[in-house]
């Protein structure tokens, strides 16, 4: 027991920074308060490892919120060189860069908002002229100009690239594009930009999509790496291709994973990060945490806390 810290209270006055609160949460004892701030110190490390490869995961529903800036943000200055997301993800950044999504409710009438032709993600609402019309267009319009250059068969990584060139400041696939940080996109055929592609080969029927070269870059990245890391913002597809990955080098030697889910129903979403060290996908030495937290909610205030101390 002597090993052991003594739990501190917490005295936070009107001057004091995130930083310091942080560092007061660290010897507070519980609850998710210490998983917090060991995920700052964690991603501290990690980001100002220059031998680290560090993959960003995240599910598409946080791009239909205000934390589309943050990603943005963390891709503009290069703290991550690989993303994994889902084709959602790139959906709601074609549609929120050309139109626009409207703050709702949990509580509002689904018979309605279809009546008045908007759809309901939690409680942010999506216009149906936000949605699928501007993504048929803009989709059909870019990947119609890659093939009249000569392209013929496109991964994930090539299509999220291509829809990053058209787009601007405010689009996390533009800063990804605009600093050669590879999209890769495991499951892409479920979504609108997805089907857009499917409805693109109905009419060239020499198109391919190859998932098999996304396969190619990740090894080719994951093979050399001294070091792998990842923060990993919910689960699914995008949180256990990370993992996959990392396996072929013994795992993540970095790991922080935001989550709500729960464990005990034994869903990937809901495992925690150190049940991954038995499948060899973290490291047994591994600096790791999971926190027990709603991403949009702690994100900011993490990353706020994060951007001093990058060097």
């Amino acid at each position: 027991m002597e090993e052991h810290r003594k739990v501190k209270d917490i005295s936070i006055n009107k001057d004091d920074d995130l930083q310091s609160i942080f560092r007061q949460l660290s010897e507070s004892g519980g609850f998710e308060s210490r998983n917090l701030a060991d995920g700052l110190e964690i991603l501290s490390t990690m980001i100002n490892d220059k031998d680290c490869l560090k993959f960003l995961s995240f599910v598409a529903a946080i791009t239909s919120t205000g934390l589309r800036g943050i990603i943005t943000d963390m891709l503009r200055r290069k703290m991550f060189d690989v993303v994994i997301t889902t084709c959602g993800a790139l959906d709601h950044d074609i549609a929120r860069y050309f139109s626009h999504y409207l703050e709702g409710s949990f509580t509002l009438d689904d018979s309605k908002l279809l009546e008045e032709n908007i759809h309901r993600l939690g409680n942010v609402l999506v216009p149906m002229d936000s949605y699928g019309p501007i993504i048929e267009e803009k989709m059909q319009m870019f990947l119609e100009e890659a093939y009249k250059s000569g392209k013929r068969e496109m991964s994930t990584a090539d299509i999220t690239k291509m829809i990053g060139e058209h787009l601007g400041e405010g689009s996390f696939l533009y800063w990804a594009y605009k600093n050669n940080i590879p999209v890769i996109v495991p499951g892409i055929v479920d979504g609108a930009v997805g089907s857009q592609i499917w409805l693109f080969t109905q009419k060239h029927r020499d198109f391919k999509l190859n998932v098999v070269s996304d396969s190619e870059l990740l090894s080719s990245l994951v093979f050399k790496a001294k070091k792998s890391g990842s923060l990993m913002l919910g689960g699914g597809i995008s949180k256990h291709h990370t993992l996959w990955w990392n396996q072929y080098r013994d795992g993540l030697d970095y790991a922080v994973y935001i989550t709500t889910a729960q464990e005990f129903d034994g869903s990937l979403s809901g495992a925690l990060v150190r049940e991954a060290i038995s499948w060899g996908k973290v490291t047994q030495n591994a600096k790791q945490t999971t926190i027990h937290a709603e991403v949009t909610t702690i994100l900011p205030f993490l990353y706020q806390a994060l951007l001093s101390r990058i060097k």
